[in-house]
């Protein structure tokens, strides 16, 4: 494994982070005063319509897309540390349009999507004028486990029919989100990996309502949020199930394996973002007559922060590499981030959080909101409870424990 950054990649880098230094940084913390000021946060400020075309103007779009007509063509190893860089800002990712849930909802309608459904929904999310939302986690049954699912998409003659009820569906609250991706129970006489499908859900469909926006510890995360949404007799051509019924489950996979790449490498540049604000404020603020990154053990913290961070960086890229080469172990390897990655974070913040004092867990700072991120990551894409079972049930079946041991020979 090569980790050395190709040109392409250390070239947008550059262009990224000099962007970000000279145009995003300065608007950021007035964007996001003004946002929390409002009686209504649930809109589009001008300064991220204006950011969104300088990023394009400079070719800093659609970076975390792998085809190269449409995206810029990098492997995940090579968008690893643009997602790192852009993960230091809240909006960063937006203005880029590499944001989530829209980026997973491209990647599916690219790789799965019909002709129509790309000329409908994936060429508007590409040029950024319209946002989408995933509904997929349920509120009564317990979705880590995606086959409790209890929400239908029935097939009636030339129609798919949608009921049920959704919530954490992210991207909801956007003014501009115009499209949902609904993943619900088809066939429930299938294998458990092939009763469910993905359809693609017009926003204005009669039928769709949203109840309620949710905040996560707190934050409402406007203006795209967290939504429950109802979907009641929802009736929509069967050519509106992506890839055809029954094969969500090969979809979602296909959708998190880089997905969960993209999450913690933003993670990472979070962690980063923690880290120096933690080092600026424990080199200039004094207490009892020394700065604070010199009381109660702070260095320390200070040194296992920086060995905690390079630690889960190298273990990213190492999984982003299994999954560009198509390495056996890859699920392994996207197990093992999904649990370190969104852990790490949360302690690198908290122990930012505490260096600030008081300071740290208000609006002051970024840092209460960035440890609400890491925290509510735990969680998405798979509690880490989930993906421990799957790293032990992997190593387990090296010596022949359970059913994915390998056959005995002989």
């Amino acid at each position: 494994m090569d980790f050395t950054h190709s040109e392409r990649a250390q070239d947008l880098l550059q262009r990224l982070t000099q962007f970000h230094e000279q145009e995003v940084a300065p608007a950021e913390e007035p964007y996001l005063r003004e946002l929390m000021d409002r009686d209504d946060p649930w809109v589009v400020l001008p300064v991220i319509e204006e950011l969104k075309a300088k990023a394009k103007a400079l070719g800093l779009w659609n970076l975390f897309l792998p085809d190269a007509t449409l995206g810029a063509g990098l492997k995940n190893v090579e968008y690893a540390p643009l997602a790192e860089q852009m993960g230091r800002s809240i909006i960063a990712s937006e203005i880029s349009n590499c944001s989530a849930p829209d980026t997973g909802n491209m990647e599916v309608l690219h790789l799965f999507g019909s002709d129509e459904q790309k000329d409908r929904w994936l060429t508007p999310l590409l040029a950024g004028e319209i946002r989408s939302a995933f509904c997929m986690t349920e509120p009564d049954v317990a979705s880590s486990d995606a086959t409790n699912m209890e929400a239908r998409a029935t097939i009636d003659g030339d129609e798919v029919v949608l009921d049920g009820r959704k919530w954490w569906s992210t991207g909801i609250g956007h003014p501009n989100c115009e499209v949902l991706i609904y993943m619900a129970l088809t066939d429930p006489d299938a294998d458990r990996y092939h009763r469910h499908s993905m359809v693609v859900v017009p926003r204005d469909t009669p039928g769709v309502n949203v109840e309620r926006m949710l905040p996560a510890m707190n934050f409402l995360d406007a203006p795209g949020g967290h939504g429950e949404v109802s979907f009641t007799d929802v009736r929509l051509p069967v050519e509106n199930i992506i890839g055809g019924p029954g094969q969500a489950f090969t979809i979602a996979q296909a959708r998190l394996g880089p997905g969960r790449v993209h999450h913690c490498m933003r993670l990472i540049g979070l962690a980063e973002m923690a880290l120096e604000l933690a080092c600026r404020r424990g080199t200039s603020r004094i207490a009892f007559g020394k700065p604070i990154a010199n009381l109660g053990g702070n260095r320390e913290r200070i040194a296992d922060a920086r060995i905690a961070i390079n630690q889960a960086r190298l273990l990213v890229l190492q999984a982003a590499w299994m999954i560009d080469e198509r390495h056996p172990d890859m699920l392994n390897a996207v197990s093992q981030i999904k649990v370190a990655v969104p852990n790490m974070a949360q302690q690198v913040i908290d122990m930012a959080i505490q260096l600030h004092g008081g300071g740290g867990m208000s609006n002051d700072f970024p840092l209460a909101g960035a440890w609400a991120v890491a925290r509510s990551l735990r969680l998405a894409d798979g509690p880490d409870e989930v993906h421990r079972g799957v790293i032990a049930r992997l190593e387990l079946a090296k010596y022949g424990a359970g059913k994915w041991s390998p056959p005995a020979k002989g």
